[in-house]
């Protein structure tokens, strides 16, 4: 068992380091070499720790000096061991760390780490796990809204994409533990898992919800079937994008001019958006009917729906009825009154 687990340490840091693991090994084997080279004169020669470590300088360095003392026919054998191991690990340290420069590997290490720096900086930030077809639609659609987003992928060609786009990325396995941890899964406001393995989004939202019970969860589905485990597994909400695909579709023939309405509204192609509104409790709004806030009068905006702390949705509601904290309110207007509300809520 213990095997099993020192593979995998051994395994998650190559994977970690990637081109730099033949580097990281190399400088291990040639410390190695030191440490024990520095035991091996004062255990046989009885050298000061002093002399030994001088010796194993000026041997592994090659430089030619004298020996500190006249060494012994076992401290000879063991100093000609020293260069053999030596001057190969060296070798073999420098042909890595060329082969690393030459490749070009240096400089997308350093990016990956001013990549992260600004990772670790970010706070109520979205998460998208994958970035194939839909999953670089919902990454499109949060930068469009000036929302902070990262992204986990392994592909070569989306790590390539999302450079050329600017779009933070960690390259990894979103079914990882740490690829998790590095977007920043204790600080991120929500994650959206749209991988196209079922079982992949399941073990993501099983994973995400251990390690942090309050962040929201989105899940990608493809059948309906599906939907239960996921949400099993601790996703808050579960979506289809070929159902809702095809309803869209029949939606646009069977009503197109309210189709058309919401998709000028949503994507914000004119001066009118649809917006979801929190209402917190310091909101001036907190307390008062509809027709109290003055939101029509004042903001020109139409509350078409209240959802109520309690998870009921009430639609169209009357001039009467109460907004309270925690309520959110669905409204329809123009951008610039939009934000005029938010000022007060």
């Amino acid at each position: 068992m213990s095997g099993l687990t020192l593979k995998a340490r051994l395994y998650r840091f190559q994977r970690r380091y990637g081109h730099f693991w033949q580097i990281l090994v190399a400088f291990t084997a040639l410390s190695v070499v030191f440490v024990a080279g520095m035991i091996g004169y004062m255990t046989l020669e009885g050298w000061t720790l002093l002399e030994s470590f001088y010796m194993m300088v000026i041997t592994l360095a090659t430089v030619g000096f004298q020996e500190v003392r006249p060494l012994s026919d076992q401290g000879r054998f063991m100093t000609a061991m020293i260069i053999l191991a030596g001057v190969g690990g060296f070798a073999y340290l420098v042909g890595a760390f060329s082969q690393v420069l030459m490749e070009g590997h240096l400089h997308n290490f350093w990016g990956r780490l001013k990549v992260q720096k600004r990772i670790d900086k970010m706070s109520g930030h979205f998460i998208v796990c994958g970035f194939g077809r839909i999953g670089s639609v919902v990454v499109r659609e949060i930068r469009a809204e000036g929302q902070p987003v990262v992204v986990i992928e392994h592909s070569p060609e989306a790590l390539e994409k999302m450079r050329q786009e600017d779009i933070l990325f960690v390259e990894g396995d979103a079914t990882n533990d740490e690829a998790l941890l590095q977007a920043g899964l204790m600080r991120a406001k929500s994650l959206i898992t749209a991988l196209t393995d079922e079982a992949a989004n399941v073990y993501v939202t099983l994973t995400a919800r251990q390690l942090n019970p309050e962040v929201s969860i989105i899940a990608r589905a493809a059948e309906p079937n599906h939907v239960a485990r996921l949400q099993m597994a601790g996703a808050d909400r579960v979506v289809m994008p070929n159902l809702i695909g095809g309803v869209r579709m029949a939606q646009s023939v069977l009503r197109p001019t309210v189709t058309n309405f919401l998709d000028l509204a949503l994507r914000g192609n004119i001066d009118l958006q649809m917006e979801e509104l929190a209402v917190l409790p310091t909101s001036q709004v907190a307390g008062k009917d509809l027709m109290e806030s003055q939101i029509r009068p004042r903001f020109n905006l139409i509350v078409i729906a209240i959802q109520k702390i309690s998870g009921e949705m009430v639609f169209n509601p009357g001039p009467r009825e109460i907004i309270e904290a925690g309520d959110t309110l669905l409204a329809v207007g123009r951008k610039t009154d939009l934000m005029k509300f938010q000022e007060v809520l």
